[in-house]
């Protein structure tokens, strides 16, 4: 993921089997991609799970946020990233 310009986010919610990455789409923090990566049925496959966070959540201790997980900026990440994974 660091390849594709990713860097290991931390969550506050732990997610089994899962890696977190984050990339800003600018020098702020937000809006960023978010993407949970984890291992598939087979050692070669891998399962990315990616959305764009908009802005930092509102309430302490809860991980909604503005979160878009389809639209035209998701769909071209999700190709770059297709792109240069193989």
């Amino acid at each position: 993921m660091r390849q594709l310009g990713y860097h290991p986010h931390e969550t506050e919610r732990e997610r089994a089997g899962e890696s977190s990455f984050a990339r800003r789409l600018g020098a702020a923090d937000y809006p960023r991609f978010h993407a949970y990566v984890s291992r598939g049925a087979s050692e070669q496959e891998v399962i990315i799970n990616i959305h764009l966070d908009q802005k930092k959540p509102v309430y302490k201790g809860t991980s909604a946020h503005s979160g878009e997980y389809d639209g035209d900026l998701v769909e071209r990440e999700a190709e770059r990233i297709k792109q240069m994974s193989t």
